[in-house]
């Protein structure tokens, strides 16, 4: 297997984890705007699918999409890249605020900026409902 490739896969969801606020169901359209339109590596009704079988799963939407997303790009390596990308982030980063978490959670500004990161997310994860649901239909219509 290229070894730019995984470590491209590696990379990708490596920074879409770490700038992701809200879980899988923002994470799926980035991957989707990574994967499909500026790589190709998967076509959309291919990222459709995968987002599917990966919702259907059990465990973290992202982390299930990631490793999909992988296998079916790379096989097992990719997908373990990719599984290692979608968790490696936010294991750091909850490592990190657990360390000052008091301090963090008394922080009004802290506060109010964790409640501007909700309604984003919130938009974020509508916006996604409606591009991948008007593809869906346009696609493979109402039934």
């Amino acid at each position: 297997m290229d070894g730019k490739k995984l470590f491209g896969l590696f990379w990708a969801t490596c920074k879409l984890s770490a700038c992701t606020f809200g879980g899988g169901y923002v994470m799926i359209p980035l991957m989707r705007r990574r994967f499909v339109n500026e790589l190709g590596w998967l076509e959309d009704n291919e990222m459709l699918d995968l987002t599917a079988i990966a919702q259907s799963a059990p465990g973290a939407l992202a982390v299930n999409a990631s490793i999909l997303v992988g296998y079916r790009v790379a096989g097992t390596p990719g997908a373990l890249c990719c599984a290692v990308g979608a968790v490696l982030p936010p294991l750091v980063i909850i490592s990190l605020i657990s360390l000052v978490y008091a301090a963090f959670r008394s922080n009004v500004y802290v506060d109010r900026a964790m409640r501007g990161v909700i309604a984003g997310v919130a938009a974020v994860v509508c916006d996604a409902a409606l591009s991948m649901g008007a593809e869906l239909l346009q696609k493979r219509g109402i039934w």
